[in-house]
């Protein structure tokens, strides 16, 4: 049976980080839903034109809808061999439809929690700062510019994104707490794999090294 690894933790833990590593070590595919419905969005697709709608009057994407864009990648003969779920399952009801679906593709869902202190997370986003000219991205702790708060490609003053700022991160920590939080709980008490991994203790190539040692391919 091949796994399903789905990558848990609040935002700014670094799951998309962690994903692309480990997608490009194991040879699997790395499902991304946020990806996924901006590329609907973006070939104007049904699909893509109902999500963008529900995303313009500033509502949620709903779990049926989400749920139907997940099952249909994971038919896809790619995943056969395991896959990486990031962004999804967010909630303890989506949980619940994906263990079904991965039951009926012989997959086996395997969590893997990025545990990132609360203040770290703030510290990391607010640091966050992309050029408006090329669009590069740069963080002023873990990836800062050459020349303070200048791009290195053109010298273009760079400047923070504004939902970077530090009051709308801790609201997207506590939306956090209400709706995803439950899900560490729901894995524990079902008695699937659960990995805890600190996510702020070394570089994101090390705390991917970490992972694989736990799930045995290290």
């Amino acid at each position: 049976m091949s796994d399903a690894l789905i990558l848990l933790g609040p935002p700014g833990s670094g799951k998309g980080t962690q994903a692309v590593l480990l997608a490009e070590r194991l040879g699997i595919p790395h499902i991304s839903t946020g990806d996924i419905l901006r590329e609907h969005v973006a070939a104007r697709t049904e699909l893509g034109r109902r999500v963008e709608a529900i995303m313009s009057a500033g509502q949620l994407v709903p779990d049926e809808l989400v749920n139907t864009i997940v099952e249909e990648r994971l038919s896809r003969p790619d995943c056969e061999g395991g896959c990486i779920l990031d962004g999804y399952p967010r909630t303890v009801a989506q949980a619940e439809r994906l263990a079904e679906v991965l039951a009926r593709r012989g997959l086996r869902p395997v969590i893997v929690n990025l545990a990132v202190d609360y203040n770290v997370i703030v510290t990391r986003i607010t640091a966050r700062r992309q050029c408006p000219v090329c669009g590069a991205s740069y963080n002023l702790i873990t990836n800062p510019p050459r020349e303070d708060e200048r791009c290195d490609r053109d010298g273009a003053a760079l400047a923070a994104r504004q939902d970077d700022s530090e009051e709308v991160v801790r609201r997207r920590l506590e939306a956090y707490e209400r709706q995803t939080l439950p899900l560490i709980e729901y894995y524990r008490q079902i008695g699937v794999v659960f990995h805890d991994v600190p996510g702020d203790r070394g570089a994101p190539e090390q705390i991917a090294g970490r992972i694989l040692e736990l799930l045995g391919k290290g």
